[in-house]
């Protein structure tokens, strides 16, 4: 991987992890099983982020959280039982910490960063490790739904690609699933987003991807019923 912003902010946080920590990455942004969960979602939060770094208080701290809170994805397990979102969480955060040499505080907030990507729309800040810390949490949920708010074209190619991780789903299953995130989203109303900045920037655009593409759903579900 050499693209320029993950050079950018890898180059900020390669003396804090072990010698094989970005390889390591690398093989699994690449994965043959992930579309949507792959590089370019952490090229865009990365991109986003060196567009808000205003926003941040410790922005090498968010780029940390971002190119680890990923690392493990998979949708099912070798058995053929489906995993959850907190199980992958868990362990891309022990995925991180084996290969991470931050300080103590650093460490804790990089892990409480990723662990609220277990429940977006509930997470908050159990601890503040840093004035500011909670700031930065909320921004880097933000970052990671943003992607509600690109253009229907690339909404749709985003919903193809987790289809794609999926596709061992029965179609039923996977537009039902799909219908209950996409109305737990909209169920936040203005909360989506967190902080005031992205909710301006993204808030409008999310809510109408979310109502299309809810509308979307629920006519293929009828169709394959």
């Amino acid at each position: 991987m050499t693209d320029s912003i993950v050079e950018k902010y890898w180059a900020q946080l390669a003396s804090r992890h072990d010698a094989e920590a970005f390889a390591i990455l690398d093989a699994a942004y690449r994965e043959p099983q992930r579309a949507y969960h792959a590089w370019n979602h952490i090229i865009d939060m990365l991109t986003k982020l060196d567009q808000l770094t205003s926003l941040a208080t410790r922005p090498d701290l968010i780029a940390a959280a971002t190119f680890w809170h990923d690392a493990v994805y998979l949708t099912r397990e070798p058995n053929g039982h489906p995993r959850s979102d907190p199980e992958n969480v868990r362990d891309s955060v022990l995925l991180f910490e084996k290969h991470a040499r931050f300080d103590p505080m650093e460490r804790a907030a990089i892990h409480d960063i990723i662990m609220a990507t277990s429940n977006h729309m509930k997470a908050k800040a159990k601890k503040e490790h840093y004035p500011g810390f909670s700031r930065d949490l909320d921004l880097f949920l933000d970052l990671d739904l943003s992607s509600l708010a690109v253009a229907w074209p690339v909404f749709e190619k985003n919903l193809e690609d987790i289809r794609f991780e999926f596709q061992w789903a029965p179609e039923q299953d996977f537009y039902l699933g799909r219908t209950r995130m996409l109305e737990s989203f909209l169920g936040g109303g203005e909360k989506l987003f967190r902080l005031p900045e992205t909710r301006a920037l993204w808030l409008a655009a999310a809510q109408e991807n979310l109502k299309r593409a809810k509308s979307d759903l629920r006519e293929k579900m009828a169709f394959s019923a």
